[in-house]
């Protein structure tokens, strides 16, 4: 998938890299340009422009990173935090990139705690997934309402492809100690678009449907598809 975000941003990127080599070569026209003090302003911006202006695009990636989740019952938006959980985002980009996503369910639903999803397809076969990542839930980020997190066991790095949004502050599932049980669980965004939707899905009749015991939507929830924006 292109990501066109990031092709205009080198784009710009590469001008100004063109732009700073103009300069430099106008500086370097000593006979013209013979006044000490235009060389000493011309020769660190030709040097800093450029590096200035590449941090601040990358900053400005960071911050436009947001994906679509279309479901059977509204369209959901999130905002991803590649600055602080690189490797989840990333992780969760391949998945979204790859259509792992595509036709799959909510397959877990409890009021009041949070909607879990990405992991079955609308006939309860699992998908395959790619090895599991390092937990990166010492970032900072907490399980607070509205924000999406991987779902793991009780391993605390083997979230793989599935993933939750809280409909609660779960404090009890932020980071506390590099421990087994105080790992947490990894934050790697949130909703900036569509929580109702969420808050709809929380609210549908749950109980026994296919392998599941317990809280599985009686009436399917299907992730129609999940795109970058």
């Amino acid at each position: 998938m292109v990501n066109y975000k990031k092709l205009q941003i080198l784009t710009l990127y590469k001008k100004t890299l063109i732009t700073g080599n103009y300069f430099m070569k106008i500086s370097q026209k000593k006979e013209e340009y013979r006044n000490p003090f235009l060389l000493k302003m011309l020769t660190p911006l030709t040097r800093t422009l450029p590096i200035l202006l590449f941090l601040f695009c990358v900053t400005a990636s960071a911050a436009d990173q947001q994906v679509e989740i279309k479901t059977s019952l509204g369209t959901i938006v999130l905002e991803l935090r590649p600055d602080k959980a690189p490797r989840t985002v990333e992780n969760f980009l391949h998945y979204v990139e790859k259509g792992h996503y595509k036709s799959t369910i909510f397959h877990r639903v409890i009021p009041k705690f949070m909607i879990q999803g990405g992991g079955f397809d609308k006939m309860f076969s699992e998908r395959p997934t790619k090895p599991p990542i390092e937990n990166e839930a010492a970032n900072g980020l907490k399980n607070e309402i509205g924000t999406i997190a991987m779902a793991r066991t009780n391993d605390p790095h083997s979230a793989s492809g599935q993933f939750f949004i809280n409909i609660a502050n779960n404090t009890f599932l932020n980071y506390t100690a590099p421990t087994t049980q105080g790992y947490g669980y990894t934050v790697f965004g949130k909703v900036i678009k569509g929580m109702e939707i969420v808050n709809k899905i929380a609210t549908v009749p749950t109980g026994v449907s296919g392998p599941f015991s317990s809280d599985a939507p009686k009436e399917m929830v299907i992730i129609e598809e999940i795109k970058s924006l």
